[in-house]
């Protein structure tokens, strides 16, 4: 099943199901008017969904519409909580490697996971707007769990029967601002701005033989400016979404529509390129003692999109562009 929200000029928007193929789609109706509602009552609207599916692929749907992604937000326009770890231990190394950051302890058994701002999300074709270009403008291509209610304790053997969807992400940063932040050991603020998601959101079922072990098994295409950036794979993730699951769920309960991130996918095979360019600027610090690569200018753009084995629409693609912003407060 694969499911949006049309954008409808309210924070949270409608609710509509997608067509496999991404084409078309019909909206859920009131039994789900939202992404949030089907989430917090998901054992009684999935029939409901599953029925529309069925009926948008076969072509029977009523009231189906032609989809084109600039009409979306983000799948969950807003999250109660946006849970951001970092799993792939290959790009953490390579960070500390480069600008001498001291290891931190117990990280390939302990995961890494911080919390987020969810309360304003991107869809796939804004525009990202930020204040200054000094600030060190990343992307980060990121895999993400939307889950309903997971009660505190939750071992990891059953975490995953708590994931309802599976969606694609750029997390982006600001590079320059986010040393001191860590530092203090209070997490990130500023360094984190809005993050972007891609306009589909799908049931781990969509993905097949994609989704083993807590992991997507695919390659994440990220472009900027047009160019080929990397191609890294989401199987090389270190800890799986149940075993981030359940450490986030070790004090407390986690709400309906929490959404739990990856991190920024990287793979040990520097062939296959990185999904953010302050992984390729320490590879390049490594080799030649200083980076290259700049961070990004207002008017880039970025693309991300992680397809099926045979080639197919899963996700669809997030593109959009960086420009300025910061209105003055009224």
């Amino acid at each position: 099943m694969k499911l949006a929200t049309l954008n409808d000029d309210t924070r949270d928007g409608t609710l509509i199901v997608v067509s496999r193929d991404l084409q078309h789609a019909v909206i859920a109706g009131q039994a789900a008017p939202t992404m949030q509602a089907a989430l917090e009552n998901w054992a009684n609207v999935e029939a409901h969904l599953a029925s529309l599916y069925h009926q948008l692929n076969s072509g029977d749907a009523a009231d189906a519409f032609v989809l084109t992604f600039d009409q979306l937000m983000a799948p969950l326009p807003r999250a109660w909580q946006w849970l951001d770890g970092s799993c792939f231990l290959t790009h953490g190394k390579l960070m500390q490697k480069a600008f001498n950051l001291e290891p931190i302890e117990n990280a390939d058994t302990i995961p890494l996971i911080y919390q987020g701002a969810g309360d304003d999300f991107l869809g796939p074709n804004e525009d990202v707007a930020l204040p200054s270009e000094a600030d060190g403008i990343d992307f980060e291509g990121e895999f993400a769990v939307l889950l309903d209610d997971v009660p505190m304790g939750c071992p990891a053997d059953e975490a995953l029967r708590h994931v309802r969807l599976v969606l694609q992400l750029n997390d982006v940063s600001l590079r320059a601002l986010g040393p001191r932040e860590m530092k203090t050991g209070f997490g990130f603020l500023q360094a984190k701005p809005s993050s972007s998601f891609a306009p589909v959101a799908v049931t781990p079922d969509e993905l097949g033989d994609a989704w083993g072990d807590g992991r997507v098994h695919l390659p994440l295409n990220v472009e900027w400016n047009g160019e080929w950036f990397g191609h890294p794979h989401g199987g090389e993730m270190h800890f799986g979404f149940h075993q981030l699951i359940a450490h986030a769920a070790r004090t407390r309960r986690l709400s309906a529509g929490t959404l739990v991130g990856s991190g920024t996918v990287s793979n040990n095979d520097r062939s296959v390129g990185s999904a953010s360019i302050a992984e390729r600027r320490a590879i390049e610090t490594i080799a030649n003692g200083a980076p290259i690569t700049p961070f990004m200018r207002f008017g880039d753009r970025v693309r991300m999109e992680a397809k099926g084995a045979d080639g197919s629409a899963l996700f669809g693609p997030i593109d959009q562009r960086i420009v300025q912003g910061g209105a003055p407060c009224v």
